[in-house]
């Protein structure tokens, strides 16, 4: 589903209004119609499905991956930078790290594209947890492999400027599936290359 621009704008003006501000000020102006382009941009991920994001970047290589699957080597790409917007107050959640890890199964994913399916993932409104949860399933789509995992760590706009205001609370979630979830040798090698 496309993002409604003339939607946005006409919300945004309104908002402007609740708020006691004049929309018809210079410095307000164009701000529904930046505001609009922006949500087209930071929230572009809400207009697929995981399907159709593991479809967008499904780019893999199957050569030599006898030896790879033999001795238990691991994927880990560490520090992939995102952000999103908390679904509850719609505020940013910045400073984010991705760490994802898995156990080929007769196939690898380009490594690029293990970012690039966490950006478009988090650009969505979302909870931290299911960041990681639809990482996963998307990296399982891909590359066949049950034995993934996601760490994901970041501060939240809705404790640092509201509520409580807690700006250095860092919140640290984990999905772990497959033998990263019942193995500790594996946690270990994630959480060591993780820390």
């Amino acid at each position: 589903m496309a993002i409604d621009q003339e939607a946005i704008k006409t919300h945004v003006k309104g908002i402007l209004e609740a708020l006691g501000e004049d929309p018809e000020r210079e410095g307000l102006k164009a701000t529904p119609e930046r505001v609009a382009r922006m949500c087209v941009e930071i929230f572009a991920g809400i207009q697929y499905t995981n399907h159709e994001i593991a479809e967008m970047f499904n780019t893999t290589f199957e050569e030599d991956m006898d030896d790879f699957e033999k001795h238990d080597d691991m994927v880990i790409v560490k520090d992939i930078d995102i952000f999103s917007f908390c679904e509850h107050h719609m505020i940013l959640m910045y400073d984010m790290k991705a760490t994802i890890a898995y156990l080929p199964k007769g196939k690898v994913i380009g490594l690029s594209k293990l970012a690039r399916i966490a950006d478009m993932v988090s650009r969505r409104l979302q909870l931290q947890e299911r960041i990681g949860q639809d990482i996963a399933e998307i990296v399982t789509e891909i590359t066949g492999s049950e034995d993934v995992a996601v760490v994901l760590e970041g501060y939240h706009g809705c404790m640092a400027a509201r509520g409580i205001k807690k700006p250095n609370a860092k919140t640290e979630t984990s999905t772990l599936r497959g033998r990263f979830r019942t193995d500790p040798g594996l946690q270990m090698r994630l959480y060591g290359n993780h820390r």
